[in-house]
């Protein structure tokens, strides 16, 4: 392992529209995109509430608001719901199996497919290769693909990254024909098998908002742990 002497460097981000609470506007907190990344760095920075996306490692530093709570699953004291133990007999029929990050045409096509459906007009919703390579296969640190096959059709893909202490949940994406599946709570806790197979601790679900409906599924897993006020505090 490669010991850097000198701290990584932080930068602040001009002011944009906040893409989750209109009109805010935010700031984020970025780490130095030419500083080396290992898995155990990138476990502090998690449990400082960090993020990555793509080759990005940040957090929301707004100076009115504080709405945006990093939160994660104790994945030994999870306990299932009813809704969620139906979402994982419905999908028994699945195979999953953790593939190595690389750009395949079938992820790809799965991708475009699920922002036209879920993102229609925004940001998200095109079919740029490069703009996908960058987003879901480049990555930092140690990250795993978990896919979802249905008689051998991929009918969902995880974008996973392994820190030191479990796993982080970076985006899920799955083909809306089979949205009745709830195919977004079956990976979540098929993360969550992993992170107790590994015996590991924690299973991180990224960011969550108060009264933002995209979010508000996480908050449906049982215990959760939310960074308030630079600690994890059970929610």
């Amino acid at each position: 392992m490669t010991i850097q002497l000198n701290p990584p460097k932080l930068y602040l981000s001009a002011p944009h529209a906040c893409p989750y609470i209109e009109p805010e506007t935010a700031t984020t907190v970025l780490l130095d995109p030419n500083y080396k990344v290992d898995n155990a760095l990138f476990s502090v920075l998690l449990n400082s509430g960090f993020r990555r996306s793509g080759k990005t490692i940040y957090r929301p530093h707004c100076r009115n608001c504080k709405a945006c709570v990093s939160v994660k699953i104790p994945a030994n004291a999870y306990l299932p719901n009813r809704a969620q133990i139906r979402c994982y007999k419905k999908n028994q029929d699945l195979h999953t199996t953790m593939v190595p990050t690389s750009f395949k045409q079938e992820h790809f096509e799965l991708y475009c497919r699920y922002q036209s459906w879920r993102h229609s007009g925004d940001t998200m919703d095109h079919n740029d290769s490069d703009r996908y390579h960058e987003f879901v296969v480049k990555s930092l640190i140690e990250t795993v693909f978990m896919e979802y096959r249905l008689k051998g059709k991929l009918i969902g893909l995880s974008v996973c990254d392994l820190p030191d202490d479990g796993m982080s949940a970076v985006y899920t994406f799955f083909d809306p024909d089979f949205s009745k599946r709830s195919l977004g709570t079956f990976a979540i806790m098929k993360q969550i098998e992993y992170v107790r197979q590994i015996q590991m601790d924690w299973l991180y679900l990224g960011y969550w908002i108060e009264g933002c409906k995209k979010m508000s599924y996480k908050t449906n897993f049982k215990p959760m742990f939310g960074f308030v006020n630079q600690a994890w505090r059970p929610m």
